[in-house]
């Protein structure tokens, strides 16, 4: 570790980090994943690997190339001294010549996609004639420049490589960019086939990478975020495996509780930290924890997202080891803003059979992921749980009546579909005043007057409420209700998603670390009946409510979190779309 004015310099937090060599250079933390690499040697030679957005796939690929480029072969102490892999060294280190293809960084219009995938490929096998000048024949840069498309390029690049007795290793970063740009609207998906099916441009490019396994590509790994394009391109390329969804990879990308621990007790040693490391995983843990990418791994193993703990140490520094007020990274806030194309293929949204309103009324959903289908039929709700999973709005959480069960994972992703619901109101006309909201959640959070706030939603509920929501009624009522509520800034809501029959007590977790002199915390029990109900019934509703929140009171969660503030134990009822009961037990 360098050595500054006698003093010990920290690690680089490598946030946004995702070359392996630069971040070995640059002195950055760095959690080892390289045991994973005597896997994958091991595994089949056409790796195909699903994760979701700013999940470490990049940097994982970035590892692989270092390890495997045959020209960093006199930096591998320098750059794995000290992993795990640097005293475990596999037989295949340093000797290949190293192909690397990132979609997402071809920027193009629907109709100059070709185009602009040539000028990139063009880009990158120039740099891979010059990077191995001293391997291939000397007249693979003209060969290469009198090649039209990307098409030809890695055809040429394949059949001077084998001439030389090379082998390639072609990694591909965001396979599905193209898929993604395409179905970003839907009425672009005639032009996704002509891409994908036939003689498209996109699937004549991984038939030749498909031809080129018998020639030079000796081994290939693929990463994008959805299956959808390798399924619309299977019968061109039917040789990958893959390993999205296999045990031995559950922890390849991501965090473990115990690395997070390791780094937090790193920094924490060699910086002025405030907190002690369980009360930062405290905080950590509910936002970024909780992903399962592997069914037999749910109860061992659960992952944290690297990019957000990365985010979190970041501004805890640079806040003066403070807890960030924010615990949500921006950029990731984007990413779920790009991917809000998909979700809204839930076209029954509308409707009962809506996988998004059912995920938030009863806390989860059941299914079975596939590894891969057509684009044509993301809106399967079959199809559409399994693009959920991919993207991490959902992970394994066991099983129900002999069906995998699937749970949001955590508060950052659960922001963001009570998000995507509330923006889904909005276009249905049921909207709210922002700061006339703020307004009525400092009431709660400093006064303990809790009616005002939901009162204000009642009122929303009742003037926009369509004849057609209003025969719908619970979904409709509860998705609202939940959706605004968990845009309070003052509280983490906490729900008591083991109950398989649903949503129950909703806990407002006061964030105390950020908002020190509040003084009220709630526990919510939301009721409905239907239009019909008689006032008996409510009265029956009234009374199970006030069972359920009290036990949930005595809670040892709710218990250690009230802290300095007063605990209320709120009952609202429903009647259709009309709040008769908020009141306080």
């Amino acid at each position: 570790m360098e050595q500054t004015s006698g003093k010990t310099k920290p690690k680089r937090i490598p946030y946004g980090m995702m070359n392996f060599g630069h971040l070995r250079r640059d002195n950055c933390y760095y959690v080892d994943k390289t045991r994973f690499i005597e896997r994958i040697e091991e595994a089949n030679k056409y790796f195909f690997f699903i994760r979701p957005r700013r999940f470490g796939k990049s940097l994982t690929l970035s590892m692989l190339a270092h390890y495997y480029d045959i020209n960093l072969k006199d930096r591998f102490d320098q750059l794995f001294g000290g992993l795990y892999i640097g005293s475990h060294p596999t037989p295949e280190r340093n000797s290949y010549l190293i192909l690397e293809l990132n979609f997402a960084a071809i920027h193009a219009d629907l109709d100059n996609y070709q185009g602009a995938m040539d000028s990139y490929c063009r880009r990158v096998f120039d740099l891979f004639c010059y990077q191995y000048r001293h391997l291939l024949p000397a007249d693979t840069p003209q060969k290469m420049a009198a090649t039209g498309d990307a098409i030809g390029m890695l055809d040429l690049a394949c059949n001077e490589c084998q001439k030389m007795g090379l082998k390639i290793y072609l990694f591909i970063d965001e396979y599905d960019h193209f898929t993604n740009k395409i179905l970003s609207d839907s009425s672009h998906l005639d032009r996704y086939r002509k891409e994908t099916h036939g003689e498209g441009y996109i699937r004549k490019f991984y038939d030749v990478i498909k031809d080129g396994t018998n020639k030079a590509i000796e081994r290939l790994f693929i990463t994008g975020v959805s299956p959808v394009t390798m399924d619309d391109l299977t019968s061109g390329f039917n040789i990958g495996s893959n390993y999205s969804l296999d045990e031995n990879f559950n922890e390849l990308t991501g965090f473990t509780e115990e690395e997070v621990r390791q780094m937090l007790e790193y920094y924490s040693s060699v910086e002025p930290y405030r907190h002690r490391v369980d009360e930062l995983l405290e905080v950590m843990k509910p936002y970024y924890d909780h992903y399962c990418f592997a069914a037999g791994c749910y109860g061992e193993t659960t992952m944290y997202n690297s990019n957000m703990v990365f985010y979190f140490l970041d501004k805890y520094k640079r806040s003066g080891f403070r807890i960030p007020d924010n615990m949500l990274d921006s950029n990731i806030r984007f990413d779920y803003e790009k991917i809000r194309m998909f979700i809204r293929q839930d076209k029954e949204f509308a409707h009962d059979a809506s996988v998004i309103q059912r995920l938030v009324q009863q806390g989860y959903v059941t299914g079975e992921i596939k590894e891969h289908f057509p684009a044509d039929r993301i809106a399967d709700p079959g199809n559409f749980v399994s693009l959920l999973y991919y993207f991490g709005m959902i992970t394994f959480a066991g099983t129900y009546r002999g069906t995998t069960r699937f749970v949001i994972p955590n508060e950052v992703v659960r922001e963001q579909i009570f998000a995507y619901l509330l923006s889904n109101y909005h276009d249905n006309q049921l909207s709210y005043d922002e700061y006339e909201l703020r307004e009525k959640e400092e009431m709660m959070a400093y006064d303990g007057d809790y009616r005002p706030f939901f009162a204000y939603i009642a009122e929303r509920l009742h003037i926009f409420a369509s004849q057609r929501d209003r025969q719908k009624g619970e979904a409709f009522v509860h998705g609202f209700t939940l959706a605004v509520t968990s845009q309070c800034k003052f509280y983490r809501p906490v729900s008591e998603l083991d109950n398989q029959g649903g949503y129950a007590d909703i806990f407002l977790l006061p964030l105390l670390d950020n908002y020190r002199d509040m003084e009220h915390a709630y526990i919510i029990e939301l009721k409905y009946a239907k239009s019909a109900d008689s006032d008996e019934r409510i009265a029956q509703l009234l009374e199970q409510a006030k069972v359920q929140v009290n036990r949930y009171a005595d809670s040892d969660l709710v218990r250690t979190s009230v802290k300095t503030t007063t605990l209320h134990k709120i009952v609202v009822i429903y009647r259709s779309v009309d709040m008769v009961v908020c009141e306080e037990v």
